[in-house]
């Protein structure tokens, strides 16, 4: 799909694809899911070659950030469905030449809905030029991110006082919440993980275009102190989100430690039982020794002797850990 935008009266206004030729102030073309026609028709119009899917998500630092034909290539990694219970990533390619911005996404993150509708309203946010609409996506994902932190910060402390503020009296049961809480910390760590590469994305993206953007004019010196807001944010961002990282590795080794207790006082009492039971066993054994010559085996009060050995031999041990502490 081929959405076309040009700026009209501090907004911006949806123009035909058709016409992307004959309009002017023409400041974003946005691909999402291009075929393969709207992708050559944007490359004849600007002269440039769009990257494929495969070369958008290609690692190396000179795949994703290269000027080429005059014209910049930012690629970002972008997160959406932050919603949801499974967020994903994916690549966002970001085109500037001729100050006209072309975006190629295979997703819809919501932060580039959430631009375009202020962007949209008279004097919303500024979008005059491609660059300021590149840097006011920039900013909307930044935000966005921004709301999923602190969204993921609460639930991280929820869970910390789940663990560490425990009312079961069940084991099983508290074993088995201690599970689903590392299944929690689990999914926790993996999007925290995604938002710190999504982050660093934006820094050197921001970081890219600030040394590109040259010149005394006032759009210029705006565009830079704007890229030098949103990296700083970005920046803060990641630092707050290593401190997440942090306390959820924190929480990780606090969970197992308490699953590791919980399995050690069972075996521990498994211990004392085999113990407390031992002497009552060997007192039993002898006295069921088929021997002629015993002499307890006359006596009038031989059986009770011996039931008094079994219970005074299991009460001792018994009494004897209480009073240490070991139970």
């Amino acid at each position: 799909m081929l959405r076309c935008y040009k700026s009209h009266l501090a907004m911006l206004a949806e123009v035909a694809p058709d016409a992307i030729e004959t309009t002017s102030n023409l400041v974003w073309l946005d691909l999402l899911n291009p075929s393969a026609e709207e992708t050559r028709r944007v490359e004849a119009h600007l002269g440039i070659t769009i990257p494929t899917r495969a070369e958008m998500a290609e690692i190396e630092l000179s795949s994703r950030l290269y000027s080429e034909d005059g014209a910049e290539f930012m690629t970002m990694t972008a997160l959406f469905g932050l919603d949801t219970d499974d967020p994903v990533k994916a690549e966002v390619t970001f085109i500037l030449k001729q100050d006209v911005l072309v975006s190629v996404r295979f997703a819809d993150p919501k932060p580039f809905t959430a631009y375009l509708i202020r962007a949209q309203r008279p004097n919303a946010i500024p979008c005059a030029t491609g660059t300021e609409v590149f840097l006011g996506l920039l900013e909307s994902l930044t935000d966005r991110t921004a709301d999923a932190l602190e969204k993921l910060g609460n639930e991280i402390d929820q869970v910390s006082r789940h663990v560490f503020r425990r009312k079961s009296t069940s084991a099983e049961k508290f074993q088995r919440d201690l599970r689903s809480v590392i299944e929690q910390i689990g999914a926790k760590a993996e999007l925290l993980t995604m938002i710190q590469e999504s982050l660093v994305s934006i820094s050197r993206l921001t970081a890219y275009h600030g040394a590109s953007t040259v010149g005394p004019s006032k759009a210029a010196r705006d565009a830079r102190q704007l890229g030098k807001l949103v990296q700083r944010d970005a920046l803060s961002l990641g630092e707050h989100a290593r401190t997440l990282t942090t306390k959820v590795n924190f929480l990780l080794d606090a969970t197992l430690g308490l699953i590791n207790l919980e399995q050690n006082q069972i075996i521990k009492i498994f211990s004392v039982v085999a113990v407390v039971l031992l002497p009552p066993t060997l007192v039993g054994s002898i006295y069921g020794m088929n021997f002629d010559i015993m002499p307890e085996l006359h006596w009038d009060f031989g059986y009770p002797l011996s039931l008094g050995l079994m219970v005074l031999s299991a009460v001792l041990p018994y009494l004897f850990f209480k009073r240490r502490g070991w139970l």
